[in-house]
């Protein structure tokens, strides 16, 4: 059940500003936000069992612009399918430069899921549900959760009014965001499409022993082009476990 929001283009400091949780199983390995060593110049954390990613930037490098990219799974009813292309993988594939038009196929094998891919001073949803589709993000907050785009689930506006709040106050300090990312409080009646018969879902940041906020992530981009992305992993119990910070260069043309 992981939450997310996107502020695209819509404040005069900052072109994009990204926050949220990777809910997982605790059981399923994974390398915290690093800059990747294989030479794509993506920085982001990496699924030890997919190989893919969840969330991550591409480093602008050798007159390549940079990338910025975020999955969320879409919940149906009969649950993901065993055996289908990774939807890691394709983060990473667009992050690299792959466009969304080479990828069609595959995405419609796909489980389903939403996305959103910025490039330089371009941005986009994608998903796979109920059929591949590709269309620009328009300036604005927008929340990302396992249901539709911009579905007004209680925790997705929640996310995304923290967001709206931190911009209004002309803030350059994160730890509010990441603050934001750490409520265990369930907004007051919650839809229940939001969470079915599981109630431990409601809350923004999950909190148990088996499958819960694994992470939580800010990015933001400014103005002039200067990138931060910070991660902070969370243990089995809910504690900190581990934080990195990691400034990168965004070209704008």
């Amino acid at each position: 059940m992981c939450v997310a929001a996107i502020a695209w283009d819509t404040h005069p400091d900052w072109l994009l500003v990204a926050i949220g949780n990777r809910d997982e199983f605790h059981a399923r390995p994974s390398a915290p936000l690093a800059r990747w060593e294989d030479g794509s110049g993506i920085i982001a954390g990496t699924d030890l069992t997919g190989g893919g990613t969840w969330l991550g930037v591409t480093e602008a490098q050798g007159g390549e612009g940079s990338r910025f990219a975020l999955v969320t799974n879409y919940r149906v009813p009969e649950g993901a399918q065993p055996g289908r292309p990774s939807r890691g993988k394709l983060v990473t594939d667009l992050l690299v430069g792959t466009s969304p038009g080479e990828l069609g196929g595959e995405m419609a094998r796909m489980n389903p899921f939403n996305l959103i891919l910025a490039d330089g001073g371009r941005a986009s949803f994608l998903t796979n549900y109920p059929e591949v589709e590709t269309r620009t993000l328009s300036p604005g907050i927008h929340g990302l959760s396992n249901g539709g785009f911009d579905v007004p689930w209680p925790k997705t506006l929640q996310v995304g009014q923290a967001i709206t709040d931190w911009c209004a106050r002309g803030e350059t300090d994160f730890e509010p965001l990441l603050a934001a990312l750490r409520d265990e409080k369930p907004a007051p009646n919650p839809a229940l499409p939001e969470f079915g018969p599981e109630p431990r879902f409601a809350p923004v940041f999950i909190r148990n022993e088996t499958y819960g906020t694994r992470c939580s992530t800010v990015i933001a981009v400014d103005r002039q082009g200067r990138g931060t992305i910070i991660e902070r992993s969370f243990d089995t119990l809910g504690g900190n476990s581990g934080e990195v910070g990691i400034e990168f260069v965004w070209p704008l043309t």
